[in-house]
């Protein structure tokens, strides 16, 4: 690729990162499914070890596989580096990690995906992390929570499962004059739809399992940053001594994934949007949850930060918790499932699977509740996603 020319994302996608041809002419890169790398000799040696050389060691610290993905979702995050990791919460943890000592505290949004609301309430505070949770769409709360120990603020946008939109830019301009550093887990949202770097953030996670891959057979991770030397401290001082290194034939999985991202997102956001508006309509739902929606709280700024809407949907019956559980329970074509990003719709109950470690007598102070129902919108017909929805809402 040019350098020096300004792609779109779609060929960034399929291309960015890549350095001349692939061995033997072939189209597609080689999976370097190997643990170890050899030497010429002892000064050779030196020279990788000393990062004289762009050479490889051990795949747990690095693999031309590896690489290319690393390099790909830097140019598609507009970041200086990235470092790949073997699962979402390997990527969150060790950042959080990386980030923080004993006496800081971190600040999240009041809705998290499940296990990073452990990570921070449970894991965290055994090595003298403390956390504060507020309402970060709320930027005044914000401001009353940062202390002389505030290190980290830590936010998904749209969030898990409620989809509330965070202001990245306010958060970051507040975060920069107390030098604080900003992490965005940008999963839902995917670099097609938002590029948090971009708006000032310091770091972008991912649950690479999710619209990354798209298809469901990868668990994967990966953080990018604008600072290429913390990059390489988080490589080295806690990927690779966490051990939590994603294998070669995974990120070769991703790069595949990759190359269809915005096919996929576009898709994905049509069909969701239909669908958000047909749940918006019908009798037996009581509230709908989705950016695109001129109505949802969120709305303004989402169409600021971000260039679409997600395939993410979280809807309330008109009923109770039985009510879902019938609904979860009784479609045909979505699957009752956790994660998200595939192509198949996937749907769920949080509160009983992906946020099922909240304490169930506070959900409601956290966005949730136990009724809540969230779909991962696929590739299906939208029309038979549709059906499908209408069939299980009016048994």
């Amino acid at each position: 690729m040019n350098k020096n020319k300004k792609y779109s994302f779609d060929t960034m996608s399929i291309h960015a990162g890549s350095e001349g041809k692939n061995a033997n002419n072939a189209l597609n890169p080689p999976i370097y499914q190997t643990s170890t790398f050899v030497f010429d000799n002892i000064e050779h040696v030196e020279k990788v070890m000393s990062f004289e050389s762009d050479d490889y060691v051990y795949t747990r610290g690095n693999n031309p596989t590896l690489r290319l993905f690393e390099n790909r979702m830097t140019a598609l995050e507009e970041g200086s580096g990235a470092v790949a990791f073997a699962s979402g919460m390997a990527a969150i943890s060790s950042v959080l990690f990386s980030l923080l000592k004993p006496g800081d505290n971190v600040i999240v949004n009041k809705t998290l995906y499940g296990s990073s609301y452990n990570v921070v309430t449970h894991v965290l505070p055994q090595y003298n992390v403390n956390y504060k949770i507020v309402d970060l769409s709320n930027i005044d709360k914000l401001t009353e929570l940062i202390d002389e120990n505030t290190k980290v603020i830590y936010f998904e946008t749209p969030s898990n499962p409620n989809l509330t939109i965070i202001d990245i830019k306010k958060v970051c301009e507040i975060a920069k004059n107390k030098n604080i550093r900003v992490v965005v887990d940008n999963t839902f949202a995917t670099p097609y739809f938002q590029r948090p770097l971009t708006l000032g953030a310091d770091v972008v996670v991912h649950s690479a399992t999710k619209y990354i891959c798209g298809h469901g057979d990868v668990v994967g991770g990966v953080a990018v940053a604008k600072d290429f030397d913390y990059i390489q401290s988080l490589k080295f001082d806690y990927m690779c001594e966490f051990g939590g290194v994603m294998s070669p034939f995974n990120a070769w999985l991703l790069i595949r994934g990759l190359k269809t991202l915005g096919v996929r997102m576009r898709q994905h956001e049509k069909n969701a949007i239909e669908i958000a508006r047909f749940l918006k309509r019908h009798s037996k739902v009581k509230e709908v949850f989705y950016p695109g929606l001129e109505e949802f709280k969120g709305n303004k700024i989402a169409k600021d930060q971000m260039s679409g809407f997600g395939a993410m949907i979280s809807f309330e019956v008109d009923g109770d918790l039985e009510h879902a559980k019938k609904v979860v329970n009784s479609v045909k074509i979505a699957q009752l499932a956790v994660s998200l990003g595939d192509c198949e719709t996937l749907i769920e109950l949080p509160a009983a699977m992906t946020h099922r470690g909240y304490p169930k007598e506070e959900l409601a102070k956290f966005g949730l509740t136990e009724s809540m129902i969230r779909i991962s919108v696929g590739l299906e017909g939208s029309e038979d996603i549709i059906e499908d929805l209408d069939n299980a809402l009016n048994l």
